[in-house]
């Protein structure tokens, strides 16, 4: 009895060790990045454009946004593939084109299309890794922009440009910087999925972190 709760304590400690290794881990993913050389002015408008930008699984990156000054909706979905193919269960085969994406729309004003994307870089995602982020992998968990626009095209493609020069990161970027044909909305229990699900583990370990490297690099952008 004493050996079998002896050697369920040692499982315990080891899993515990490879839980705070995997957390320190991501923890230490944040990267601290220099500003758009290439960027749109902050100005007053009535529009209100948006970003889409996939970076892994869905729920970190809508999180992340949604702590950002400026940011008015942040939306989960799947962009790259048909209408007809946007659903979970189908885009998590890893064979309809899609990429799990968020749709962040902002205020011009307060915040500019450069701006989200040195937080997409530095703290949603690792944009090193092709087809996967973290533990999860397949095409839907690629990294990618999708741009609306010549002008958001122009803005995502220097500034990788910009990165890849400077060598901020070990390896080369992966993103891709494709048009935008579709953006569908996921599920309604994917939509603030970290909200809801605290204390889920892989929540704790994968996105929390993600919201607390924001706050502490990005602290005149972090909104509760």
């Amino acid at each position: 009895m004493f050996q079998r709760r002896a050697r369920g304590v040692v499982v315990c400690l080891t899993l515990l060790s490879l839980i705070y290794v995997a957390r320190r881990a991501t923890l230490s993913a944040a990267v601290s990045l220099p500003d758009p050389v290439v960027d749109e002015p902050l100005a007053a408008s009535k529009d209100r454009p948006a970003a889409v930008l996939a970076g892994g699984c869905f729920w970190g990156v809508d999180a992340v946004f949604k702590h950002v000054r400026g940011v008015k909706s942040v939306t989960s979905g799947y962009s790259g593939g048909t209408k007809s193919t946007a659903e979970y269960e189908v885009v998590s085969t890893g064979r309809t084109g899609h990429a799990e994406s968020v749709r962040i729309v902002y205020d011009p004003a307060q915040i500019s299309y450069g701006q989200l994307l040195k937080i997409f870089f530095s703290v949603a995602h690792d944009p090193t890794q092709l087809n996967r982020q973290g533990p999860d992998e397949g095409p839907q968990y690629r990294s990618a922009i999708f741009f609306a626009n010549d002008e958001q095209k122009r803005i995502a493609q220097a500034y990788i440009d910009q990165l890849n020069q400077s060598k901020v990161f070990r390896r080369q970027i992966v993103t891709q910087v494709v048009g935008l044909t579709g953006f569908y909305d996921a599920e309604d229990y994917h939509q603030d999925y970290l909200a809801h699900h605290l204390d889920s583990p892989y929540i704790r370990m994968n996105d929390i972190p993600k919201v607390e490297n924001f706050r502490k690099q990005f602290p005149d952008l972090y909104v509760r």
